[in-house]
């Protein structure tokens, strides 16, 4: 999935005083910012393009519905609870080592997910590869930070971010057409395609200047264990709730889920250093914020996993083509961002942060609209560049309304929390979002056609019926993104300021 994460300066993450690194050597400093941009991009290619490869994964390894949503969820569920904790092993130790761990992880799993012969293999191989993700995605702007000083580090993120969202734009054309050039194995490649950008960028990375670490800075880990444990649990329990016969078991996962849930708020609360500060929650306008993200990003993952699917599915559209859904997307939201970024210092939060989801909200109606039509050049790319206009009125101001919403050295653990809640998000989206699509998958299908899941059968069932099942099920999660969206938009109503942002927390 396309990542659009809002970005804030992570130079704020915590007080300066008179142990903060300084910048490095200007001539270093081309070497920091492309090793940063070159981390992000294995990261921001890995969710779209391996979303294009689901049916050729599907196909390739014979691998179930469920299977799918933990070959996805996987990462995301190691990657959105270790990401706060491993923030702080880059203080602890320096950004430049744990992202250089980070990468040489993510290099390691992207050959064993390519080497994979089962279902359970790739999972294990993915679940490995989002710990590695979580080591190096939270550093690549903090080593921006670290290294380049106040007046030039706008530029540097500014650079970072117009390249983020080239890569994000690309790489799903470039995985597209590998998927269609490569064959029945295509699925392979798309992990190897990390090994030589990966190797490039540790090349890059041992040319930039270590930087020193604080061995005073405590982590979290226990608590990073406990999230894992909480979202792994919820994520199981949605997965097999669909399944025949899988009550009880969703039962026992809902059970833990609750049990890991107390457990962490009980650790978070003891912790003299907790990666979630629970006194954060008590701000309105911070609790409005995370739990708008949480609803838009819900509403936004579950139409990015499962539109490729269906249209590669249901229209028999080729991977090269599926790839073309997030230039649009992408592009637009970098340009609205770009020209909407000022917009909340004059009218405020509440504006932007309304109006975003609403045109989202509207986006999310078009393409589902137009993929039931399969209109993909005339329908569905342009309104997936209308949703893209809605994410792009609503990203910028998320980030600075969360940063708003905190006293200014609480600044770099609330942005933390918040791209946290919008990786969960993620999660939550294939998991959910996957059970409604199945649900309405099966309604539709025939009398005796047996129980099967969201874009299950296609050998076996009658092609129209088969395509009429997808719709289904496609149709339940436009409409699901188009309520979730809604929602976000009057939680931003309710919770935000409607004048400009004062320089003190709310």
């Amino acid at each position: 999935m396309a990542d659009v994460t809002s970005c804030t300066d992570p130079a704020r993450t915590r007080p300066a005083s008179k142990n903060e690194a300084r910048p490095c050597a200007k001539s270093d400093r081309k070497w920091v910012l492309t090793a940063a941009i070159l981390a992000s991009a294995l990261g921001f290619i890995e969710g779209s393009v391996v979303t294009l490869a689901v049916p050729a994964i599907r196909q390739g390894l014979g691998a179930s519905f469920a299977e799918i949503q933990w070959i996805m969820n996987g990462y995301l569920l190691m990657l959105g609870a270790f990401i706060l904790p491993a923030g702080g092993l880059g203080d602890r130790f320096g950004q430049r080592d744990v992202i250089l761990v980070g990468i040489v992880v993510f290099i390691a799993t992207s050959v064993w997910c390519g080497l994979a012969q089962s279902p359970e293999e790739l999972i294990a191989a993915r679940v490995v590869k989002g710990a590695g993700a979580a080591l190096m995605v939270p550093g690549s702007l903090a080593l921006i930070a670290k290294n380049f000083p106040k007046e030039e580090r706008g530029a540097a993120i500014g650079l970072w971010s117009g390249a983020s969202a080239v890569t994000t734009a690309l790489g799903p054309v470039l995985g597209g057409a590998i998927l269609q050039g490569a064959g029945e194995e295509g699925w392979r490649m798309i992990f190897f395609l990390n090994v030589p950008l990966g190797a490039l960028a540790v090349l890059v990375l041992l040319k930039v200047p270590r930087d020193e670490g604080r061995p005073e800075r405590k982590i979290d880990l226990p608590g990073g264990v406990l999230a894992a444990l909480m979202l792994g649990s919820l994520a199981y329990a949605l997965t097999v709730l669909g399944e025949e016969g899988g009550r009880v078991m969703a039962a026992v996962g809902f059970l833990g889920f609750a049990a890991a849930l107390a457990a962490l708020l009980a650790a978070e609360h003891r912790s003299p250093s907790p990666m979630m500060p629970l006194g954060l929650f008590a701000s309105k306008s911070f609790s409005g914020a995370n739990l708008l993200t949480l609803l838009l990003y819900l509403a936004l993952g579950g139409v990015l996993f499962f539109a490729p699917m269906t249209l590669i599915e249901m229209h028999g559209l080729s991977e090269g083509a599926a790839g073309l859904l997030f230039v649009p997307f992408s592009l637009v939201i970098a340009a609205a961002s770009r020209l909407t970024g000022g917009w909340a210092d004059k009218v405020g939060f509440r504006l932007p942060l309304t109006l975003g989801p609403v045109v989202a909200a509207i986006g999310f109606a078009l393409v589902g609209f137009f993929i039931m039509r399969g209109a993909f050049y005339v329908g569905v790319l342009p309104s997936m560049a209308f949703l893209g206009l809605g994410m792009g009125i609503a990203v910028p101001p998320l980030g600075a309304a969360v940063m708003a919403s905190v006293p200014d050295d609480r600044v770099g653990v609330a942005s933390g929390i918040n791209n946290g809640v919008s990786r969960v998000s993620q999660l939550l989206a294939v998991a959910a979002l996957g059970l409604l699509a199945s649900l309405a998958f099966r309604a539709s299908l025939p009398e005796g056609a047996g129980a099967a899941d969201f874009g299950e059968g296609r050998e076996v069932l009658p092609a129209e019926a088969f395509a009429s099942a997808m719709g289904a099920g496609f149709t339940a999660i436009t409409a699901a993104a188009v309520l979730l969206s809604l929602l976000a938009a009057a939680t931003a109503f309710l919770t935000q300021d409607g004048r400009p942002p004062a320089n003190t927390a709310t």
